[in-house]
Formats: structure tokens, sequence, C-alpha cells
């Protein structure tokens, strides 16, 4: 598919798909195309995509900022819990996209500092699907299978420890594997984390670890939450939002954005791959 050819693909796309939730035999289902298109041409249309995308260089880091499952769940009036636990299976699926199209680190932004301040029902139903979450993760053969290695960022500290030890296990499982990273921020904030790197560059200067000199944007990294990983080459936000919301803000400098509509349990395979498709096609130049 040359870029004519992805270009009307596109405008293709745009008449035909659309997020409509519809709530059918006790679950989510999500309708994402008009009924007159067939799924087989869809699915056609969804491998050409993906064909091109893996003709091209794929980022090496994406990152995600998982917004809309109240909204999603709301249009229905159905309760936020059930948003969440859709939003939980899409993970599921955009993980195994990522190893699909050999996206090495993906990084998703789970739970805020500041979500801490939604109802105390809400939050408590949260910290029992991370629990239950994390220790399904550290059994999961896809993550064995693949050699995924599972990392939590954030302020560990503020969870109930149920939740700790939950990642405890998933991360000590993992801790072996170096060919994907899952990485989930969780208790999670950007100015919390570049407080903290300052907090223990200042405690090390202190001890005489550091010179003044030796402060540098590398040094600075390594103090970060994020150390071991690269910077991410592309943010996905979904919902219709158009902000980073506290959301590694050291290491979104020089990152490409990409904001699309659809609530996050509704993203579809086809709208990840014109992510991917729309970080090819830019040019990085770093300030240069």
């Amino acid at each position: 598919m040359e870029e004519e050819d992805y270009q009307k693909y596109l405008k293709k796309e745009a008449i035909c798909q659309r997020s409509i939730v519809r709530r059918r035999a006790g679950g989510f289902r999500i309708t994402d195309y008009s009924s007159s298109i067939s799924k087989g041409l869809i699915k056609a249309r969804e491998e050409r995509l993906k064909a091109l995308v893996l003709q091209n260089p794929v980022p090496g880091h994406v990152a995600i900022i998982m917004d809309g499952n109240r909204r999603f769940a709301s249009l229905e009036g159905r309760m936020p819990l059930e948003g969440h636990l859709a939003g939980r299976d899409k993970l599921e699926d955009v993980l195994e996209w990522c190893v699909d199209l050999g996206i090495h680190v993906l990084t998703v932004y789970a739970f805020s500092t500041e979500n801490f301040k939604r109802s105390k029902k809400e939050v408590e139903s949260l910290m029992t699907l991370f629990e239950e979450n994390f220790l399904k993760i550290a059994r999961d053969d896809r993550v064995h299978k693949n050699k995924i290695r599972v990392t939590v960022l954030g302020q560990k500290e503020l969870l109930p420890e149920r939740v700790q030890e939950a990642i405890r296990e998933a991360e000590e499982t993992s801790k072996k594997y170096s060919d994907y990273y899952f990485n989930l921020a969780v208790a999670y904030g950007g100015r919390e984390e570049l407080i903290s790197a300052i907090q223990s560059i200042v405690h090390d200067a202190k001890e005489g670890k550091l010179d003044e000199d030796d402060i540098s944007e590398e040094l600075v990294s390594n103090y970060l939450y994020t150390a071991d990983f690269p910077d991410p080459d592309l943010v996905l936000r979904t919902s219709g939002e158009v902000r980073i919301s506290n959301f590694l803000l050291w290491q979104l400098a020089y990152s490409e954005l990409y904001f699309t509509d659809i609530y996050w349990p509704g993203l579809t395979f086809s709208e990840f791959l014109k992510a991917v498709r729309s970080y090819q096609l830019r040019q990085r130049r770093y300030g240069k």
C-alpha cells in the first residue's frame, strides 16, 4: 500500500468506521462499522494497513493514556466498574498487538495520583481490580511465552498492601525477561516523579556522590522511574481529550502525539495501526 493508497484508506475508514457501543447478552459488544460493510472487507483493509506498517520501522516504545472507561460505560447507564472491566480486556488486546507488530516497550497510564480523589467505592473497586489483574499477569502464559517483563511505575507505597504484594509477584515472576517490556503507571504523577528525582539528586550531592557538573539530561533520566527504558516514541491518547495529564512529563519532550476520539475500551486494531502509521509518516527533527 503506497502513501496515496493509504490516504484513500483513511478516507474510506472515516466513512465506514464508527464507535457505537451496544449492550448484548449481558456484556459489552463494540460495533465498529456500519452493517453494510462486510467483516471480510474490513479485515482485508486491516491486513493491508498492517502490511504497510510492517514495511517501515515501528516505534520502539509506545505510551498510552487509557482514557474513557467511565464514559464508555455511561453511554448505556452502566456502572463505572463495567467500563474499567472492558478497559482491562482492551489492554490485553493492545499488549498482543504490540507483540504482533514488534513494539518492544509498552507503557500505559493506569491510575494517577489524582485518581485517588474519586469516590471511595470506585477507588476500592479499582484496587481490587489491580490486585486481581497483577496476580493474573504473574500466571499468564502469554507473558512467559513472549518473555514480557512487567514493571509498575509510581508511588507504590500509596497502594494497599494487598495490591503491592500482587505487584511484587508480577514483577518477580517476569524479572528475568527482556524480549518485551510492559510498564504500568499506577499511583503515578509526572510532577511527583520529577520531585522525587530532584530530592534523590540533592541527597546524593550532599553525600558527595555527585558534583554540580555531573548534572545533565542523562543523569536526571537515570533518577526517574523509567531509567531502564528509552523515552516513548509515540504517545496515544483515547477519548478525544487533547492533553497529557501529568504523564511522563520529562520523557515526552520529543515524543510524537496521536489523539483519537474513540474511548479506550472501543479502540480497534485498525485505529492502533493508524496511530503507528501516523508516527511513521512524521519527520522527527529533535529541534534540528
